[in-house]
């Protein structure tokens, strides 16, 4: 686990009580050491500051016990109140935000500047970490997504290199979800989107994708513990799931048959789910798998 390595008794010192059990963290500690996980953190975390600092101290968590993090983040309530404020409406295209170049201003600002309010906040819990994003460090080559969604761009290649920088100075990329084309352009991107474009990128052991809904929901509004990718896919297909859960759910079976091993969706509202997602037999929210 390298240099940041920690003992029960002192995982005992920064351990929140309300947590999984604590003798469980080292047989999952020496799961996830040598693995990549990929944390997409969006919806109420984002307006939310007690939730916003749960998830930091979450992260912080996993930075001391040495597990490798990515931190992808969305900006879609943030950006919801910034285009309320100039009254421009949004528009939604199957769960995607339409975005015009108005739009595309107000977008760029918001998920700059959250960016180096996750790095300021994870640097106050003593965890380094580095942002990348488009104003100073572009890693998504994209193309228009569909010329009726603007400037929505979808991956075509990822600057792999930036994020192992990162990673190999022992600190947590926190990545916008923005990108530019060949020609410069920039793209806004849906945060599941390039956070699965990341998994996939770099392998990772996990991709944990943060909502404010408890997982998926079969047709009888249950809550879904583990899915398979087929079994999804038909979640869609007979409109079981609708709006933003959609492209969740499809980036998720894209990740998972691109070399992912496991997609979560968790409810980010519910307190330490990230915690209980890894630490725990019970998990926190629907598992996608193979």
């Amino acid at each position: 686990m390298g240099s940041r390595e920690e003992n029960l008794e002192s995982l005992k010192k920064f351990w929140p009580k309300d947590a999984p059990n604590i003798s469980q963290v080292p047989k999952y500690v020496n799961k996830y050491k040598k693995e990549i996980i990929v944390i997409k953190c969006g919806g109420k975390v984002l307006i939310d500051p007690d939730l916003f600092n749960k998830f930091i101290e979450d992260v912080a968590i996993l930075y001391k016990l040495g597990i490798t993090v990515v931190i992808v983040h969305g900006g879609g309530p943030r950006i919801k109140i910034e285009l309320a404020k100039l009254n421009i409406e949004s528009q939604f295209i199957k769960g995607l935000r339409v975005t015009d170049q108005q739009t595309m201003g107000v977008v760029e600002k918001a998920l700059v500047d959250f960016n180096l309010e996750i790095i300021e906040k994870l640097k106050k819990k003593e965890c380094k970490a580095d942002g990348l994003n488009i104003s100073q460090n572009n890693i998504f080559i994209v193309k228009q997504e569909s010329k009726n969604l603007g400037f929505v761009g979808r991956p075509e290649k990822i600057l792999n290199e930036k994020i192992q920088n990162i990673l190999d100075q022992q600190k947590i990329p926190v990545i916008s979800p923005m990108g530019k084309d060949e020609e410069g352009k920039k793209y806004n991107i849906n945060a599941d989107t390039a956070a699965a474009a990341i998994a996939k990128s770099l392998k990772s052991r996990r991709l944990l994708l943060m909502t404010d809904v408890a997982g998926v929901y079969d047709k009888n509004k249950k809550l879904i513990n583990e899915i398979k990718p087929a079994e999804a896919k038909d979640l869609i297909n007979k409109k079981i799931v609708e709006g933003g859960m959609i492209p969740k759910l499809l980036n998720s079976i894209d990740a998972i048959e691109n070399g992912v091993k496991g997609v979560v969706i968790i409810d980010g509202r519910k307190l330490h789910s990230i915690l209980y997602e890894i630490f725990s037999d019970e998990g926190a929210g629907t598992l996608i798998r193979k």
